[in-house]
């Protein structure tokens, strides 16, 4: 009976302090936070190079904040890391060029970012040719 008390007893002592911990948590983001709400963002910068972790600065009225961000090392530098789009499949190669050509439109543009509607991207044509596979 004394172990089923004491039991119950560090239940209650973890319930409790898993609740101040929310709590806790809780409060530290209400501090944190801003009542602005018209921030306008700038673009990632990043730490070194042009790729990796890195920060971009925001203002709204008279607040300033830095946000850690991270460009990827492969983004197309042409749009910016913070315009998303959706490319359609390559289009065949242009044999006066030698290039490949796809589009791709604006999914998503983060943080007021000023990208482009649409967007045109070309690649070297591949010198080999793929062949049909066994099943077809």
């Amino acid at each position: 009976m004394q172990v089923r008390s004491l039991l119950l007893l560090l239940l209650l002592i973890l319930v409790a302090a898993a609740a101040e911990a929310s709590k806790n948590k809780k409060e530290k983001a209400k501090k944190d936070g801003s009542k602005c709400e018209d921030w306008r963002w700038g673009p990632c910068v990043p730490n070194s190079k042009d790729c990796g972790l890195g920060y971009r600065e925001g203002t709204c009225k008279d607040e300033s904040k830095k946000l850690k961000c991270k460009i990827p090392c492969n983004w197309k530098k042409k749009f910016g890391a913070d315009c998303k789009y959706k490319f359609e499949n390559w289009g065949g190669c242009s044999a006066q060029t030698g290039l490949k050509t796809r589009s791709g439109i604006l999914k998503k543009a983060l943080y007021n970012a000023q990208c482009e509607e649409t967007v045109y991207v070309t690649k070297p044509c591949s010198a080999k040719i793929k062949s049909k596979s066994k099943g077809q």
